[in-house]
């Protein structure tokens, strides 16, 4: 046998070989093999593989796309809380005599019919569309979510029936359904046309909420808790909710830019908000027969409309983008 070494330089250590013998490596490289930092870029074995959500956040923090979005739907939401941020007039303050004039020092924006200032009208009527859109989308997401999450979940005769019931609402047209049931309200507020959304909303998002948790329990980790003794809610709440939510809040997000669309629709059909709520609708639908001597009246409130539904769409496309990992 040959002699090793009884004595090694204070910046060397040993690791044995492959075939039993040893090799002396410097302490740096000893480190190594006990442990490979990251890089720094944040790559590399010791890094902690990011969950869904904040890999997700980390893509949208990064998406053009995403932040345009996003600043424009806050601006529209402290506009919609404080709209006397910007607008100091009253709304309902109307000078005939001012009728369809064009822009004014002071009143950028004109007047409409009525002598009303078109810009503290667009401004204010910010917050019907935006309550009605942000209302709208959560109560059809809580409704869809349990209803089509328990279908997915139980299956058999509960599944069936519910699919026979969506079934049904899909077969209704919206706007036709709008002007039937908001036709015999003669209520001023919001509610009845977000109870109208929700009640024919819920079924897309339940369809959703059911396949996507059908997906979610055939996972090998719920069969897992199911073979520990899971109970059903804890399966439910803890290990398919959060994987089976993912598809329904990118669908919500995209359908809230289409429900202030909605009610924007049903407001200028003369059976969704009514005055004297200010409503970009509304004043959408009195500024159609001035639209050739007074384009001004319907081009501002109908822009602000277009400029909200497009921000919100372009948000849940870029959720879409972020949450899905076939698109990246």
């Amino acid at each position: 046998m040959p002699e090793m070494p009884e004595h090694h330089d204070e910046g060397s250590a040993i690791a044995s070989t492959g075939a039993g013998g040893a090799t002396d490596l410097a302490m740096s490289e000893a480190e190594t093999l006990e442990k490979v930092p990251g890089g720094p870029d944040g790559t590399g074995p010791d890094k902690k593989a990011r969950s869904l959500w904040s890999d997700a956040w980390h893509d949208l923090r990064r998406n053009p796309i995403f932040i345009i979005s996003g600043l424009i739907i806050l601006f529209l939401v402290v506009i919609a809380i404080w709209p006397q941020l910007i607008a100091s007039g009253n709304p309902l303050d109307c000078d005939l005599s001012k009728a369809q004039e064009g822009s004014q020092p002071g009143h950028p924006f004109g007047f409409n019919g009525q002598g009303c200032d078109v810009y503290t009208r667009t401004v204010y009527g910010a917050r019907a569309s935006i309550q009605v859109g942000v209302l709208a989308t959560l109560g059809v997401t809580l409704l869809g979510s349990v209803l089509g999450g328990l279908a997915g979940f139980y299956g058999g005769a509960w599944d069936g029936f519910l699919s026979r019931i969506t079934d049904i609402f899909f077969a209704i047209p919206v706007v036709l359904g709008g002007l039937v049931l908001l036709s015999v309200v003669s209520n001023n507020s919001v509610w009845p046309v977000i109870g109208f959304m929700v009640l024919l909303g819920w079924p897309q998002i339940s369809r959703i909420a059911r396949g996507s948790v059908i997906t979610a329990k055939q996972n090998d980790y719920v069969q897992a808790a199911r073979a520990l003794g899971a109970s059903n809610s804890r399966m439910l709440l803890r290990h398919i909710t959060p994987n089976a939510v993912a598809p329904v809040i990118v669908v919500a997000t995209i359908a809230l830019g289409t429900y202030i669309s909605l009610e924007a629709t049903l407001s200028f059909l003369g059976v969704g908000l009514k005055p004297p709520t200010v409503s970009w609708g509304i004043d959408i639908s009195s500024a159609s027969q001035y639209i050739r001597n007074a384009p001004h009246m319907l081009l501002w409130p109908a822009g602000a409309l277009a400029v909200t539904v497009l921000a919100f769409i372009m948000l849940g496309d870029a959720v879409r983008d972020a949450l899905d990992p076939k698109l990246r």
